[in-house]
């Protein structure tokens, strides 16, 4: 958005509403004060689209009626994570006129897959104000953190989480340490996860911890305010590894019955070939038990794994240069498309 207010372009926010995210998307409408067109459905949204006519309409995830923008609207997709979740591939069934994509390797994999779409490498937008120097990140001592001690964070997603296998007092053994908490909003908000909200707020109590509130939504201040991550198989494993910084890859999880045994090919569908692939990219904890260790190992030698890192994030995040939106809009310019 700023990029293409900086070259003189109008836009637009296209929202849907929603049951148990509204208040917190005011919120985030509000703070940034996004031009916003509030929409129900997928079908009121195509209603606009072909109403309004936009030269581009950028999504961040597949859309059911794509078809019908031909010939109205250019249509482009940034997707709205990286990692080794399969679906990070199977939205480009979806048939955009173009897909920005990060790095040579899921550039060369999703052309492979899709032949006769259009793939463009322009790195992961997401990370830029980090990397351009203007995210400042939190103020720990407004948040009741000491400032004088590392900070780690930890932002596991929702399923399968490492959630429910920490233990209930893990802020205790971690008392050296700022503790971030910044789950998914699911975890938070989706009464399927509301034994991980419980364990979340349970551990907000302790004094070395600070749980995100909802309107937090943007990941981006925590993660330039730690000095390492624990996460699972959240795409915020590899955005902190691009930022080359010491990551704790939690191997445990909590999975329901019906991704275990033999109904574990629902957990491999869900987890893409990627998540093996990239082990090697950071320290692993393989049970809760293992944790401190790893992560004292961690901060202590925050470099060990840094060629490591450098090697992945070539291949998973692409360029990590702070220009990646511009990349974009340069193309979305161009008369491309």
């Amino acid at each position: 958005m700023e990029e293409l207010i900086a070259r003189g372009e109008t836009v637009k926010f296209v929202v849907y509403r929603s049951v148990d995210q509204q208040a917190v998307l005011d919120h985030i409408v509000a703070a940034h004060q996004l031009d916003t067109h509030w929409v129900d459905s997928t079908d009121d949204a195509l209603n606009f689209y072909l109403a309004a006519k936009p030269s581009w309409i950028i999504f961040g995830n597949a859309f059911e009626h794509i078809d019908k923008l031909k010939g109205h609207s250019k249509s482009a997709m940034v997707q709205h994570g990286m990692g080794p979740k399969a679906c990070y591939y199977q939205v480009s069934e979806s048939d955009f006129d173009v897909r920005f994509v990060e790095g040579e390797y899921r550039l060369k994999r999703l052309q492979n897959m899709f032949p006769r779409k259009t793939f463009v490498d322009t790195g992961y937008a997401k990370l830029d104000p980090i990397i351009q120097g203007k995210e400042p990140g939190l103020d720990l001592i407004s948040l009741g953190l000491d400032h004088n001690k590392p900070t780690i964070l930890y932002a596991p997603t929702f399923y399968p989480s490492s959630i429910e296998k920490m233990a209930k007092d893990w802020p205790r053994l971690f008392s050296e340490y700022n503790i971030l908490l910044k789950p998914h909003y699911f975890s938070m908000t989706k009464s399927t996860y509301k034994k991980q909200k419980q364990l979340l707020e349970h551990w907000a109590s302790f004094t070395n911890v600070y749980l995100a509130t909802l309107e937090q939504t943007n990941l981006l201040p925590f993660m330039a305010s730690a000095d390492l991550l624990i996460s699972d198989t959240s795409s915020a494993l590899f955005e902190f590894v691009a930022l080359d910084k010491p990551v704790v890859w939690c191997d445990f999880y909590h999975l329901r019955w019906s991704y275990r045994g033999i109904f574990k090919f629902r957990f491999d569908r869900r987890v893409d070939e990627d998540l093996y692939k990239y082990a090697a990219v950071a320290a692993h904890a393989k049970t809760f038990n293992d944790l401190k260790r790893a992560v004292d190992e961690q901060i202590e030698a925050p470099n060990s794994y840094a060629p490591q890192r450098a090697k992945y994030t070539y291949e998973l995040a692409g360029k990590v240069d702070g220009l990646c939106s511009q990349r974009i809009v340069d193309y979305l310019l161009s008369g491309k498309g």
